[in-house]
């Protein structure tokens, strides 16, 4: 199991008041990601459990795409992945932040 971890600078806090998302399941090609508040509004932390090693600069690249998209500050976000292509972990992301943004 790899484990990776990001400290970005997103230009913007995510906005919303739920306290915490999840979206996905770990299954094979898939993901799961944890959403959770509690960070300062300038900063997203991402940690990554994955099996698939040597991958860094694809997460890496994913992960700036990301937070030049969507707003993402104050945000920790846990990712256990289970193979997932980088289209399905942007979508995943995706859908997290839009999921914390609800009431």
């Amino acid at each position: 199991m790899e484990k990776l971890s990001f400290t970005m600078k997103p230009s913007t806090a995510a906005a919303g008041t739920r306290a915490r998302a999840i979206v996905g399941v770990v299954a094979s090609g898939n993901l799961e990601v944890l959403l959770e508040r509690g960070l300062p509004a300038n900063v997203c932390v991402i940690d990554i459990a994955t099996a698939a090693h040597g991958f860094a600069a694809v997460w890496e690249a994913v992960i700036d795409d990301f937070v030049t998209r969507r707003p993402a500050g104050g945000l920790h976000i846990s990712i256990n992945d289970g193979g997932a292509r980088p289209d399905m972990v942007s979508l995943r992301l995706a859908q997290g932040v839009r999921l914390i943004e609800e009431l």
